[in-house]
């Protein structure tokens, strides 16, 4: 975002040095967020740049994942991360937040990854979900941070959440 000749009135003076972030530079305000832009000069929103991530050399936006899960009629909420994997170096894993009502089941996870997978492309996803509380901001946002440390936690101890499925266990059933 360029600042022109005057920086924005709710725009704060800096960062302090000791995060090594400098989001100012010459007249470019830098956000975080990254964008792609099409050939008629139009941005589309892809995500933090500190939330994308990659999945088999593809680079995955949480928030375009999320916003099919709450598509679903028994998804509340979702926060998508990257989970370790052996041949993908990560693939999306879905926590999910139920409606009230809505059965943290096997049927309802496989539900919800079948809608998730009609309206995304095959390197898109989600191979893993799990049905939780989610750990919010005092403003009510996700903290994605907290759910990719305790996926990264997990699966280095080879662990996993209780209400959790794979896409290949819903397969077999």
């Amino acid at each position: 975002m360029s600042l022109g000749a005057q920086r924005p009135v709710g725009l704060m003076q800096g960062y302090g040095r000791e995060c090594g972030i400098e989001p100012i530079a010459g007249e470019w305000y830098r956000t975080g967020d990254t964008a792609v832009v099409d050939e008629s000069g139009v941005f589309t929103y892809v995500g933090r740049a500190d939330d994308v991530f990659k999945s088999s050399d593809y680079r995955i936006s949480p928030f375009e994942l999320e916003s099919i899960l709450i598509e679903h009629d028994a998804v509340a909420e979702a926060g998508v991360v990257p989970s370790p994997d052996s041949v993908r170096l990560s693939v999306p894993k879905a926590f999910v937040s139920l409606r009230p009502g809505a059965p943290a089941t096997a049927a309802t996870a496989k539900s919800i990854l079948a809608h998730a997978r009609e309206r995304l492309g095959p390197f898109k996803r989600i191979r893993r979900i799990e049905f939780c509380e989610l750990p919010k901001t005092v403003s009510g946002k996700v903290r994605r941070a907290e759910l990719r440390k305790l996926e990264a936690e997990r699966r280095a101890r080879n662990e996993r959440g209780a209400q959790e499925w794979t896409e290949e266990e819903l397969a077999k059933q």
